[in-house]
């Protein structure tokens, strides 16, 4: 379940659109807002998602969120919207959904870095659950994509394809013959399941058409379906034709277990086209791990530990369905990639055995997670492309009641606010958690207006660590010229203002004053020789 409202909001404030969150940057670490074609002559002619740097978006949710909160719970918003997360599509016509990927693909172009963002609009997405919504049918889904696509158009983006878009099937029947819970009155049943497929297999072969950009389906993730299932699902789905699949989006379970089932999927979506065409009860999966190594000795594995081949906890060890895949693979080679979410796995999932029964929603706001690993594009894993933060954290995963009658969380005592929504709580919980840690920004930028018709000036004061000399970069709405700044210069392109001053030398002068035409306005963030600020 990925809980993720349809929105329309103001990336430039000149044009809205309709997306859920941030791309930001790549290995976690802020970086400055350069601009035009010298930042884009440093991209790398390879424009798949791996090794490339991805985008900052400076109008993001989480940055968004920052504006309407005040002391802790800024600083926390301003830190996570300094991290990469994917923007979300989640509504609008062909045209609007056009337009709003132009927007986001354009501004990333003009710095060389890699956007990534979230297709969310197949029809009865999320089975009318907490993320209810979509096109309307299959040829409404088809004009849509094909109008995200020309969005995209010649230049590098990555697109995640519509989470639980395979884990969630209208009506569907899986390999051993079970009917799935999903059984919408509203869908035709006896074409829910090929309606499906066919609306992915056209959005995979829409974005793959375009020259520079990348696509990776849905492979719901290690304490979900089970190698074979999804496996079957994903080619079924046209993974053969995209650049993988994506896996724990929007969900808690730790890395190393989904390296482990995405390394399985791979080799079982090999062994079932290359090998044993079809043979998907042959692969090996979580659900019983014996195999060669374990003497065929096996057991259900564990989310809530760190699997590996030399864990001493059988539920934890992977040694029998390597081996499995070892046996029955002989030299045919997996080449399927995939990437994951770590945006909240910093800790693995939340163990709630013995507590809910069957209604616990541990998908659902789970108490004390923490953040995971910062988004990556260099792994160490050869078919792990990247790791990213798909869901942005910090954004509620709906009001959870846990099989009560509600409005509030029983696990926490409040009432959780709605899918999407920022909630603070649990964006403390996230950054106090984290693992690895992360550091709380160390530079703060006061910006004081003055307003007059059709200008304005801003004072600026620059605290923390501060060098001798600086740059600010800070993004700017269409329709406002910076002209001038004190004891400064000044370059503005694409959007973007860069001021390049000295620290002040005594009492209490302002670092630099801007000048600007246009609407009095206060940036959503501000990077400091390319580190992102509070403010």
């Amino acid at each position: 379940m990925t809980p993720h409202p349809a929105r329309l909001l103001p990336r430039s404030r000149g044009r809205t659109w309709a997306l859920g969150a941030v791309a930001a940057l790549a290995i976690g670490l802020a970086v400055p807002l350069s601009t035009g074609a010298a930042a884009a002559e440093e991209s790398d002619a390879d424009s798949g998602l791996a090794g490339s740097e991805l985008y900052v978006n400076p109008w993001s949710t989480t940055l968004e969120a920052a504006q309407s909160l005040t002391g802790q719970a800024r600083d926390d918003a301003q830190l996570l919207g300094s991290i990469a997360s994917a923007d979300w599509f989640t509504s609008g016509t062909p045209a609007e959904v056009e337009a709003a990927v132009d927007d986001v693909v354009t501004a990333a172009a003009a710095q060389g870095r890699m956007p990534v963002l979230v297709a969310y609009n197949l029809p009865f997405r999320d089975c009318a659950q907490y993320s209810a919504g979509g096109a309307a049918d299959t040829a409404a889904y088809a004009a849509w994509i094909d109008g995200f696509a020309a969005g995209i158009g010649d230049r590098a983006a990555t697109v995640i394809l519509e989470p639980d878009g395979l884990g969630i099937i209208p009506h569907y029947v899986t390999l051993d013959g079970q009917h799935e819970w999903c059984q919408p009155s509203e869908v035709p049943a006896e074409t829910a399941a090929t309606d499906r497929f066919a609306q992915l297999n056209h959005a995979v072969d829409a974005i793959v058409a375009l020259p520079e950009a990348s696509v990776y389906l849905d492979g719901t993730s290690s304490a979900w379906l089970n190698v074979g299932e999804i496996s079957d699902r994903l080619i079924k789905a046209g993974v053969q034709d995209a650049d993988g699949f994506f896996l724990n989006a929007s969900n808690y379970q730790f890395t190393a277990n989904n390296t482990a089932y995405g390394t399985w999927v791979s080799q079982c979506i090999a062994y079932a086209t290359q090998v044993n065409p079809g043979d998907f009860g042959s692969c090996g999966n979580q659900y019983w791990n014996g195999g060669p190594a374990t003497d065929w000795q096996g057991v259900g594995m564990s989310p809530y530990g760190e699997w590996s081949a030399d864990a001493a906890d059988p539920a934890l060890n992977t040694s029998g369905v390597d081996s499995r895949y070892a046996a029955i693979l002989g030299d045919v080679e997996a080449t399927t990639h995939f990437v994951i979410d770590t945006s909240r796995n910093g800790l693995g999932p939340w163990n709630h055995e013995g507590r809910y029964g069957d209604t616990h929603e541990d998908w659902c706001n789970p108490p004390d997670r923490g953040l995971g690993t910062r988004p990556d594009t260099t792994t160490d894993v050869p078919l792990v492309d990247a790791y990213l933060w798909i869901k942005v954290p910090g954004e509620s995963d709906g009001k959870c009641y846990r099989g009560t009658a509600g409005p509030l969380d029983p696990e926490r005592g409040i009432e959780d606010p709605a899918a999407g929504q920022w909630f603070v709580e649990q964006a403390r919980e996230l950054i106090a958690l984290a693992d690895p840690p992360i550091a709380p920004l160390d530079c703060h930028v006061a910006w004081a207006v003055d307003a007059d018709e059709g200008s304005f000036a801003a004072t600026v004061r620059l605290s923390g660590a501060v060098a001798d000399r600086w740059t600010l970069a800070f993004a700017v709405p269409d329709g406002q010229t910076v002209t001038k700044a004190t004891r400064a210069a000044v370059v503005q392109a694409d959007g973007i203002v860069t001021v390049s001053g000295a620290t002040k030398k005594a009492g209490n002068a302002p670092d630099t004053v801007i000048h600007a035409k246009g609407a009095a306005s206060t940036p959503w963030q501000f990077l400091l020789d390319g580190r992102a600020c509070t403010s």
